[in-house]
């Protein structure tokens, strides 16, 4: 089944989600309570003028933050306003998603990988040596449908993914391979535990958000047969 670009930012909102979305004009507004970017960033609506910026920005003021806006595809006017106003282009993503039958053609291995919720406590000491501490502990807590991935590799903890389903796509996050367990294959084995999980509960795609500048994770992607669906970067202030 094809996946949109809407469909996915739309998923991406679901199985990640901020503490709190409001409309405010033609903004979508996002408390993320320290859970990162995506949960934190301002995006257009509709059709924004360069007068409505003012708005959003005194908006995530109020939060104690400084402005940050996602810009999509079709935003190349707001884009254009923000780069003007100082804004710093960070963060290139490159949506992908794949029919999760394709990740499901080859059984897990035994002991090889668990679909676990609540966490272990070691998937949290992996996700934390990876960056990803309480703030964004408490983003997977949010989710609906959902559950982590624990690899067992080299009879040791290999990796840790989150994954979760909002309107039959499955996206993963916060994939942390352990460094000594990198270059073996256990991203690979997440992402099909993923898959499998997801099947199981009805599914029909999986989908994964990237970095542009993350190689080794574009390359597995590409790998396992992804398609990229869509992109977006951030703008934010340059300090």
């Amino acid at each position: 089944m094809t996946v949109t670009a809407p469909q996915l930012f739309e998923v991406c909102d679901r199985t990640w989600p901020a503490a709190r979305v409001w409309q405010q004009g033609p903004w979508t507004l996002r408390d993320g309570q320290g859970g990162g970017k995506r949960v934190s960033a301002a995006t257009a609506t509709g059709p924004v003028e360069e007068d409505d910026i003012a708005a959003a920005e005194d908006a995530m003021r109020a939060m104690g933050r400084d402005p940050l806006f996602m810009i999509r595809d079709g935003d190349a006017g707001l884009d254009a306003w923000l780069e003007g106003r100082g804004y710093q282009l960070i963060d290139p993503v490159v949506m992908m998603s794949i029919d999760v039958a394709r990740l499901t053609d080859i059984p897990i291995p035994r002991v090889t990988a668990f679909c676990i919720w609540e966490p272990l406590a070691i998937m949290d000491e992996i996700w934390a040596a990876g960056g990803i501490g309480p703030a964004r502990r408490q983003v997977m807590e949010r989710a609906a449908l959902k559950t982590g991935i624990l690899t067992r590799w080299n009879e040791k903890p290999g990796g840790v993914g989150f994954a979760a389903i909002h309107d039959g796509v499955c996206m993963v996050h916060a994939v942390e391979v352990l460094p000594h367990q990198r270059q073996q294959g256990v991203g690979a084995w997440i992402m099909r535990a993923a898959a499998h999980w997801a099947k199981d509960h009805g599914a029909h795609s999986l989908s994964v958000l990237c970095t542009r500048s993350n190689d080794g994770a574009n390359r597995l992607y590409a790998g396992l047969g992804f398609g990229a669906v869509g992109h977006y970067h951030y703008r934010q202030l340059s300090r």
